[in-house]
């Protein structure tokens, strides 16, 4: 079986859980029997790519100050459109919503979809955000549909009356293991670099507008005294505080204790590992790797008890409303509050970590291709 991913994703993202996805797959089919995976991107400025065969790979690799122009971007998806001729496929995978090019004809079109935040939080969006209506477009000209959760494909179903159930399967993502990337240093030394005192600290990890829900977790944080005298507050990635987030720490009293760092994916296996607790305050998510990545560096989790969040950390985690900054308090001092169960929480983590895999992903969507094209 031919299976070609076209260039959507590769020649927009440098770095970003969508690429990874579709990288992780390449490499994971590669190793499956029978099966020819391609990645056609002409002009790319993907990180991920770099670590897979070239073999692989139909393109190459040009500067993201290039790929940033939205004529180069054209360009590159213009090329992909010819390349998938003269490259033909039994499955045509697309990796993202773009209206263009249009689908093969030759091949069977599968779309993954993976979230629905666009339609349900359209307030954190700009009226004119195409998304919403790209992806309609894109999912009514499918073969077949893949969520990465059953919640996600649940929120599918609910806003597109004119999709049959039985056109949309999911598969559970994987994630990238990073005890590997672990430097030897002790919990006490990397505090002391990072917050520049030995003081245990509670982890966010990613964007912090909208519906990833800081704010709630800086005021759950506020709020408790305990929690402010003995914990400090780390954000990774997501960019530096901007003058807004800033103000709002300011106004807390706690810009001395609300720290943001960022980094490679070293950094944030570090991050991981000495974290008194992995703090996940989501109002929505598609899937949620971050909760699997903290498991797997032996962090216990606190986090969010909505959309597919308890679907992917099942019993592993202490769970909060996210709408309530006195909720999420009181189960970040639980957990803090009681070795018992944050030792709990990590062991159970152990557990959970294991039904996920890049493999098992590779497997589960290479069998919905094979029943796709005996359709």
């Amino acid at each position: 079986m031919r299976v070609n991913f076209d260039p959507q994703i590769f020649c927009s993202q440098t770095v970003g859980g969508i690429s990874r996805y579709f990288a992780s797959l390449a490499k994971e089919m590669n190793e499956i029997q029978g099966i020819k995976p391609r990645i056609i991107a002409p002009y790319h400025c993907n990180e991920y790519l770099k670590a897979l065969s070239n073999t692989l790979i139909i393109g190459k690799s040009a500067p993201a100050i290039r790929t940033a122009k939205p004529i180069f971007r054209a360009t590159s998806l213009f090329m992909g459109k010819v390349l998938q001729y003269t490259h033909s496929s039994d499955i045509l995978h697309r990796t993202y919503y773009y209206p263009f090019p249009a689908p093969s004809k030759h091949a069977k079109n599968v779309i993954t979809v993976y979230d629905m935040i666009h339609e349900k939080y359209p307030e954190n969006y700009s009226k004119k955000d195409p998304i919403a209506r790209w992806k309609k477009r894109i999912v009514s000209q499918a073969d077949k549909i893949i969520c990465i959760s059953e919640n996600t494909r649940k929120d599918l179903l609910e806003q597109y009356d004119a999709i049959s159930p039985d056109q949309v399967s999911v598969t559970h993502l994987g994630f990238d293991a990073l005890s590997d990337l672990l430097t030897d240093e002790t919990s006490a030394a990397f505090r002391l670099r990072t917050l520049g005192v030995d003081t245990p600290y509670l982890l966010f990890v990613g964007h912090r507008s909208g519906y990833k829900n800081f704010t709630a977790l800086l005021q759950a944080y506020s709020c408790s005294a305990w929690l402010r005298n003995n914990f400090y507050l780390l954000c990774f990635g997501g960019g530096k505080f901007n003058e807004k987030e800033a103000a709002m720490i300011a106004s807390t009293g706690n810009t001395a204790r609300v720290r943001q760092v960022g980094g490679n994916d070293s950094v944030l296996a570090s991050c991981y590992r000495h974290a008194a607790v992995f703090v996940y305050p989501s109002l929505y998510e598609g899937f949620g790797i971050p909760p699997l990545e903290a498991m797997s560096m032996d962090c216990p989790v606190a986090c969010s008890q909505t959309s597919s969040i308890p679907e992917v950390v099942g019993h592993a985690a202490a769970f909060f409303d996210p709408s309530s900054a006195d909720s999420i308090r009181s189960t970040l001092e639980a957990v803090l509050n009681s070795p018992t169960l944050s030792d709990d929480l990590v062991n159970r983590g152990k557990t959970q970590k294991m039904k996920y895999s890049w493999r098992k992903c590779a497997e589960e969507t290479v069998n919905i291709y094979r029943a796709t094209l005996a359709q």
